[in-house]
């Protein structure tokens, strides 16, 4: 891409410059035919790698069939998926729209009827400092991170930030007020820096919500779909949501997203108060109908546990000691590498050695990698990460 092309682009992002033009499981290739490992799957989307024949032949019927009839008429594939994701998740019901911040949106609005149909003039919802929901007018006010924020005021009312992990936080929230109606939080924080609350968490929060007749809504986005050793991070602990959200490794690439509802918010959306024009078309259902069939049939939810036992393992042997490392955490292939101070630089570093990588929060190395690594290209990138955070820690 010359200058010139870059420059009809508005500047939302700081980009690498580099571009690649195509991929095959866990490997990228640029434009000028360099190799490199894909740690980051596009942010927790490409959970099967890139050009995974079995999302790639979906892709390819469907578009030879259909794209697009609207909402207006029902749709077979929208309807399969959704039986499908009730059948992994035990919720009920399910709006598709397109994107993780739809998803929330959508979250939100069932939250602010339910609230009023409880008679609440202004229904409000306890988020997590350190959050990230989205970047729509509700789900960044919804967002724990006041950076994200900064110059989009006024945000829209009805949030209050807690810290996140601290169920007393949440308990004094609601012993002091009668609005709330929901307690939206990331069952793993993603952008926050892979943060893992303490166990039983979800567990209180969901008992809290029951005494107080409050929605338990989880953001399943970055953590759902396998990411963590079990379909959605929920499951490692005995509760069901009342809402949970999905997007990114849904498609594995096709833009779609969920707004999975249980008994008490299947049916606060009714005729005319919600909808989408693309959301759950024939083409990403069909896509994403592939996704869960080949995480089912290969078994990925196994297979992230049992990975990132050993890679967290690999890791704390080989970095815990090293001065700079703080913390090495995560669950499952959802990891991340707590440093002391900022080390957004690493991601240059990276793609010199031929790996993507990012940094959340300023100093933890995030990894996203896919589910669907074999053991030798594990430890290719296990050995490639390592190498990057001691040379840089013994040299800043």
């Amino acid at each position: 891409m010359n200058a010139s092309t870059e420059n009809v682009l508005m500047p939302t992002y700081n980009r690498q410059q580099i571009t690649f033009d195509h991929g095959e499981g866990v490997w990228l290739w640029d434009d000028a035919g360099r190799r490199y490992f894909d740690a980051l799957c596009g942010i927790a989307v490409c959970g099967l790698g890139h050009a995974h024949p079995a999302v790639t032949e979906a892709i390819c019927l469907q578009a030879g069939e259909l794209l697009h009839t609207s909402n207006l008429y029902r749709i077979g594939l929208q309807e399969q998926l959704g039986e499908r994701l009730m059948d992994v998740s035990g919720l009920d019901k399910v709006f598709f729209c397109n994107s993780g911040a739809e998803a929330n949106e959508a979250a939100i609005k069932i939250a602010r009827l339910y609230g009023r149909e409880l008679g609440h003039d202004c229904p409000t919802v306890i988020t997590m400092a350190g959050s990230f929901h989205g970047r729509t007018m509700a789900t960044l006010s919804a967002t724990g991170n006041p950076k994200v924020q900064q110059g989009f005021e006024p945000l829209v009312p009805g949030f209050i930030h807690v810290p996140f992990g601290d169920v007393e936080a949440v308990r004094r929230v609601m012993a002091e007020r009668t609005d709330i109606t929901a307690v939206l939080v990331e069952p793993v924080q993603g952008e926050g820096g892979i943060n893992v609350p303490p166990p039983g968490y979800l567990n209180e929060l969901r008992q809290l919500c029951d005494a107080n007749n409050a929605l338990l809504m989880l953001d399943e986005i970055q953590s759902g779909m396998c990411r963590t050793g079990k379909w959605f991070a929920f499951q490692h602990e005995s509760l069901q949501p009342d809402v949970m959200t999905l997007a990114k490794s849904l498609g594995n690439g096709v833009p779609i997203g969920a707004c999975l509802a249980g008994e008490k918010a299947a049916s606060v959306l009714q005729p005319g108060t919600h909808g989408s024009t693309f959301g759950g078309n024939p083409l990403a259902c069909r896509a994403a109908l592939a996704v869960l069939a080949v995480m089912h049939d290969e078994s990925l939810a196994d297979r992230s546990a049992g990975l990132g036992t050993k890679i967290m393992s690999e890791f704390q042997t080989r970095l815990s000691s090293i001065p700079g490392v703080v913390e090495i955490r995560g669950k499952g292939l959802m990891i991340g590498i707590q440093l002391d101070r900022p080390c957004g630089e690493l991601v240059g570093h990276g793609l010199d050695a031929g790996i993507l990588i990012n940094v959340a929060a300023d100093s933890v190395v995030r990894l996203l990698p896919p589910l669907i690594m074999s053991d030798e290209e594990t430890a290719h990138m296990v050995n490639t990460v390592c190498g990057l955070i001691e040379a840089f820690c013994s040299s800043n």
